[in-house]
């Protein structure tokens, strides 16, 4: 899996507002903010929404998450 990728296509869980990019500024709302609607790579909030994304999806998918390592997932047959 693209984890970069991953990041790109997620979902935002709650409403994150940027300030204009250089370049791309409008001349007469130079004072307006953008509000994503999907994450992006570098965000603060991309990698933990990443694991919650993940994690319901492993968890979907019957392994069970370990409560000493939360990044180890286990599947018994």
């Amino acid at each position: 899996m693209d984890v970069k990728i991953s990041f790109l296509h997620d979902m935002l869980q709650e409403e994150v507002y940027v300030e204009q990019p250089q370049g791309f500024e409008v001349e007469d709302q130079k004072t307006h903010v953008c509000r994503l609607k999907k994450e992006i790579y570098g965000l603060k909030q991309a990698p933990s929404s990443w694991y919650a994304h993940i994690d319901t999806y492993l968890v979907k998918l019957g392994l069970t998450r370990r409560n000493v390592y939360p990044n180890l997932y286990l599947k018994v047959f």
